[in-house]
């Protein structure tokens, strides 16, 4: 049962994909995704407070805690998804999905830095397979200059991505908070943030209906629902499981950008984005085991 929570997690946020882009036709990036996690943050944090036992984590916190879960909230949702909103505003989907698709991999070499892990030969190989996907993709490197400008969009996504995932993991292991209450004052301080930078850099704009319903999808399924659902399964599922289960969702965008946004990869795409997708599942899979080896 675990797993087909967590599956259908995978094809909710794999849906925020077609989502966004359908809504992008019509309101701004930052304004978007400022909307949308503004009003997640609010569902979520409005769940917290509702619970007696999320409320007594929150009450007589540090300054020093407050600062870090800013940090984390500015990192993971003003910057991670501002840009994310705004390179898929400049990019096809199956092309930004697969650059984001790299944070593992950039998490791995973070690693080497900030947590002395070192990868292993075989996870090398792997990396070096995936690079060798992207360089299919890719060729020939001929791409128009909005498309250029979506690729350091997107690569500025991947880095702060990477980072929010390297603390995410530090602020979960250090603190006995639940991640509900992490994750929604985290939410809640960065969405304001996003959502203010929306507002003075593009202004505000008409919201039509079917915009709202984008934006209240994203903010109460897709984001509040699907992040409750996978947390419960989370409790459950083996780190290999979710790994296996993670690496379903670039396939899914693929899938879901050829039928209903009209993106069609040739051949030489088909085979970048094989070898790239089987490569950087293998990488997390390993990475669990060996994680769940340390811990055994």
């Amino acid at each position: 049962m675990a797993s087909l929570e967590a599956l259908v997690v995978t094809i909710l946020w794999s849906s925020s994909y077609v989502i966004i882009k359908l809504g992008l036709e019509e309101v701004p990036p930052l304004l978007f995704s400022g909307l949308r996690y503004s009003v997640a943050s609010v569902v979520l944090i409005g769940f917290v407070l509702s619970q007696g036992r999320y409320r007594k984590q929150i009450v007589s916190k540090e300054k020093t805690w407050w600062g870090i879960i800013a940090v984390y909230g500015v990192i993971f949702v003003a910057f991670t998804q501002g840009a994310h909103y705004v390179a898929l505003s400049l990019l096809p989907a199956i092309t930004e999905s697969m650059l984001l698709n790299l944070t593992p991999v950039i998490v791995l070499l973070m690693g080497i830095i900030f947590l002395d892990e070192t990868p292993t030969k075989g996870q090398l190989l792997l990396i070096f397979i995936g690079l060798v996907g992207i360089l299919i993709y890719f060729f020939p490197l001929n791409l128009p200059l909005v498309q250029v400008i979506g690729l350091f969009v997107a690569i500025g996504e991947l880095v702060a991505n990477a980072l929010s995932s390297l603390l995410g993991r530090k602020i979960n292991r250090d603190c006995i908070d639940h991640p509900v209450v992490i994750t929604s004052l985290s939410m809640g301080i960065g969405s304001v943030v996003l959502l203010l930078s929306g507002i003075i850099l593009e202004g505000m704009v008409p919201i039509s209906p079917i915009s709202l319903v984008y934006i209240l999808w994203l903010a109460i399924i897709n984001t509040a629902f699907a992040f409750t659902l996978w947390n419960r399964a989370m409790r459950v599922l083996r780190a290999v499981d979710v790994s296996l289960i993670n690496s379903t969702m670039l396939p899914q965008i693929v899938v879901l950008s050829v039928l209903f946004l009209g993106e069609m990869p040739d051949i030489l795409d088909w085979v970048g984005l094989v070898l790239f997708a089987l490569s950087i599942a293998l990488i997390q899979i390993s990475q669990a085991k060996r994680k769940g080896a340390v811990k055994d």
